[in-house]
């Protein structure tokens, strides 16, 4: 999970209780000719910091709880990008501390816990929940797989927050708030056949997954509008620094059966289900396996599916995934809801049954556990 500073900011707090100016913020550049630093704070107007020949440089690893085993840095090692724990002189733009996380240490460490999600855990969308057991049923490429997730008084609950995009910002919670249709993720002890995990940590959310075409593009303002399928209602979709575009790879026809569902590609996805488990290959990890694209790919008239929390406005998400290039995932939704079969040439994206295709319980695309929680 991203919780990438929970230390830096206690540290902070501390420093600020005894009347000490100190933030928590990411290296935004450099001043070489004035040996300053510039700094964006997670709150507040950028900082030039100026170094001087007082100022204490340390680096701490992504992770560690204890400030005493931060290591000396020297000045010229910190990068942009880097997050870093900023302590002034009282009254003065002078750089008493500063402590540093590297990027690339984060990157690396979110990079090996990503891959450790997928290794040791189970996605799905809840279907029941009965005592210390959680049921999750996930449609993939070749069919329905269920799985079941047991948890203990030890396993760390944590659920997304309405309108919120990043994984690291998951709030505490407890089973109990786990409800039917809620997308969730666990991570533990995983069975042989990898379809029961003994969970030692649960994030989950109520999501909302939508699917339309996008009828106009606001670059400035980072936001897309999207006629949605079956209703024609037009979605307002904000896109923010840490909203995913991906582009769904084009599948020739042969690829897609009579009946809309998806076949497997010759060669093309690797066997397996969840994390390696039966029943057919996870659409999840091959997002995740996907390039990273951008807004900027986006055109007018193009097919997308968007992953959201349930936010105020019905009308207005805010995009964790943007998926374009993806009738694939709609054919498959559609015949899996019952909507539609044989494909979507009758009527088109609009075509008969496509209006419910986002109903039922795990059912249609939400029935995909489309990429709402991504580590």
């Amino acid at each position: 999970m991203r919780q990438i500073a929970p230390l830096l900011i206690v540290a902070a707090l501390a420093l600020q209780a005894q009347g000490t100016r100190s933030f928590v913020g990411t290296v935004a550049g450099f001043r070489p000719e004035s040996a300053a630093i510039e700094i964006r704070p997670d709150a507040g107007d950028p900082v030039v910091a100026k170094v001087t020949p007082d100022t204490i440089a340390q680096k701490i690893a992504p992770g560690e709880k204890d400030l005493k085993k931060a290591e000396a840095l020297n000045i010229t090692d910190i990068a942009k990008g880097d997050r870093v724990l900023v302590t002034l002189e009282p009254d003065s733009p002078n750089l008493r501390r500063i402590v540093v996380m590297s990027a690339a240490d984060i990157a690396r460490r979110n990079d090996a816990d990503r891959l450790d999600w997928q290794k040791r855990g189970l996605a799905g969308i809840v279907a029941s929940k009965s005592g210390t057991q959680i049921t999750l049923k996930t449609r993939t490429m070749t069919g329905e797989v269920e799985s079941v997730v047991t948890v203990t008084g030890d396993t760390v609950f944590r659920r997304y927050a309405p309108d919120s995009v990043r994984f690291s910002d998951a709030r505490a919670s407890k089973l109990a708030e786990v409800g039917v249709g809620d997308q969730l993720r666990a991570r533990g002890r995983k069975s042989e056949d990898g379809l029961k995990v003994a969970a030692e940590e649960i994030v989950f959310g109520t999501f909302l997954v939508k699917a339309g075409s996008i009828s106009a593009i606001d670059a400035a303002g980072r936001q897309l509008n999207v006629k949605e399928l079956g209703t024609n209602k037009t979605l307002t979709v904000k896109l923010t620094a840490d909203s995913q575009v991906k582009q769904m790879p084009a599948m020739p026809p042969m690829m897609m059966g009579g009946d809309g569902r998806a076949g497997m590609p010759g060669g093309g996805f690797p066997p397996g289900g969840r994390g390696g488990s039966p029943g057919g290959f996870d659409i999840n990890q091959m997002i995740e396996r996907m390039p990273a694209s951008t807004l900027e790919d986006l055109k007018p008239g193009a097919t997308v599916v968007v992953a959201s929390t349930k936010g105020a406005k019905a009308d207005q998400l805010t995009a964790i995934l943007v998926l374009s290039n993806a009738d694939m995932l709609i054919r498959m939704a559609s015949a899996g809801n019952g909507a539609n079969r044989g494909g979507m040439a009758a009527g088109g994206m609009n075509g008969p049954g496509m209006g419910g295709m986002m109903g039922g319980d795990a059912g249609g695309l939400s029935g995909l556990g489309l990429g709402g929680i991504i580590p």
